[in-house]
């Protein structure tokens, strides 16, 4: 039996492809939101959307496949956007943990470049995804308690916040 190769590493330009033909299926196919890429024109440009002003987009990976995704954008004020949290649906739940370890390394992250206030944007339908962020002791805000200088998504109609101590 061989082991499995787990790694997470930040993700550039090169692999834009290989994120879009994971996030878009999970997004149109499974859940049925109607976004395309021309929605998302983030995914085209990694560096300049991310990496530019301080955030950042890794990927877990088996070997060379990529079952999930995690982004931050730097918004100012210590704060970051939490983007493109999915994962491959054979890979999700505690039996792999590989959301948990997404979001650990965000927060890591978070603490290394004193962001202290996150913030994402999700939709109603993504249940498990909402629990997910609650068991992250993520907040649930109304819409018009996000900071003015959130850039909120126009899928997105349930928002979350998250308090750093850094």
């Amino acid at each position: 039996m061989s082991t499995i190769n787990l790694t997470i590493a930040p993700l550039s330009n090169d692999d834009s492809r290989s994120i879009i033909d994971l996030i878009l299926p999970i997004q149109q196919i499974e859940f049925n939101v109607p976004i395309t890429i021309d929605g998302q024109p983030d995914l085209l440009d990694i560096e300049l959307n991310y990496h530019q002003n301080g955030g950042n987009f890794w990927g877990m990976k088996i070997g060379d496949e990529l079952i999930g995704t995690i982004a931050l954008l730097n918004i100012g004020n210590n704060s970051g956007a939490l983007r493109k949290m999915f994962v491959k649906k054979e890979f999700r739940g505690k039996e792999y943990g590989i959301a948990q370890l997404l979001l650990k390394t965000l927060l890591d992250y978070c603490v290394k470049k004193g962001i202290n206030d996150i913030y994402l944007g999700t939709v109603d339908m993504l249940k498990a995804a909402h629990r997910f962020y609650e068991k992250n002791n993520f907040n649930l805000l109304e819409v018009d308690e996000l900071p003015s200088y959130f850039p909120r998504m126009m899928a997105d109609n349930r928002f979350y916040h998250l308090h750093l101590n850094v």
